[in-house]
């Protein structure tokens, strides 16, 4: 998702741009990484490559680590070597979720989880290897047209009949890729220009509300009744990760870079429901 829409704000800027997926580059691949910058020579990498199965790393969290810990440090120091920049996507998942106000971005991180702890040790490597050039972009809650996500998939359910129990016991911040893609390109171009401090950035929406809240406001954008949305509790809803309770994070850094935080949830929200489903029509036709 948020690679296809990366690439997209970058076109429309004009930027040059190269896109790699993982046929085309192993992240973990040290000498593929060092020949990739070699050959493309990027003043900003941004890492949008990880391993996202939040369930499956409690069970392969080696294999998880690799991806999302020993891929990033290894970019990291390619980086380095080359003089780019690097912006590394992050998750709010490395807070423990027990605030009851907004995470700072240089509040104690404490991972409930597998998937967690790898983008932690991702994180750790960045910052450690390029304590100038390195930008850790933690985000949360992500929907957009080019993968599964949560929207997608109660737009899809908004034009049954059927009733739903959501989770109401989460908070957290949905945010469109569309919106992380932009804040991402102004932050590298920030970044190449010296005018965004290098370290820890949270780029999620403003404003803050549950899995049912969000399901309710998706509803309602539809015409479809919310009252067919109930709310349901995260013990009832047991899955083999735990998912913190609460991962609304603060975006007070984005004042030293100069660059607004991304907008309200519900107005994204309003402005992505159309697009989301003109991407599905023709594949529902």
């Amino acid at each position: 998702m948020l690679g296809r829409d990366l690439l997209a704000r970058l076109a429309v800027g004009g930027e040059p741009t190269t896109g790699l997926d993982r046929a085309a580059l192993d992240i973990t691949d040290a000498e593929a990484v060092r020949g990739a910058l070699e050959t493309y020579r990027p003043a900003v990498v941004v890492n949008a490559a990880a391993w996202t199965a939040v369930d499956d790393a409690e069970t392969y969290e080696d294999r998880a680590l690799e991806v999302n810990g020993t891929g990033p440090g290894t970019l990291a120091q390619a980086c380095r070597d080359s003089g780019a920049v690097l912006l590394q996507i992050s998750t709010d998942y490395v807070f423990a979720g027990d605030a009851a106000t907004p995470y700072a971005e240089d509040a104690p991180i404490a991972p409930l989880n597998a998937y967690g702890r790898t983008k932690a040790a991702g994180e750790r490597a960045v910052l450690r290897t390029l304590p100038d050039t390195g930008y850790v972009v933690r985000t949360a809650w992500l929907y957009g047209a080019g993968g599964k996500n949560f929207v997608r998939t109660m737009t899809e359910l908004a034009a049954t009949d059927r009733s739903l129990d959501v989770v109401g016991d989460q908070r957290g911040q949905p945010t469109w890729t569309v919106d992380l893609a932009d804040r991402l390109v102004r932050l590298g171009a920030a970044a190449v220009a010296g005018t965004a401090p290098a370290g820890v950035y949270h780029a999620t929406s403003s404003g803050e509300t549950t899995w049912c809240g969000l399901a309710h406001e998706i509803f309602a954008l539809l015409g479809a009744d919310p009252g067919r949305v109930r709310p349901t509790t995260s013990e009832a809803y047991r899955r083999p990760a735990l998912r913190p309770a609460y991962s609304v994070l603060g975006h007070e850094r984005w004042r030293a870079a100069g660059i607004a935080p991304i907008r309200d949830w519900r107005e994204a929200l309003a402005e992505a429901i159309p697009a989301l489903v003109e991407a599905e029509t023709p594949a529902r036709s």
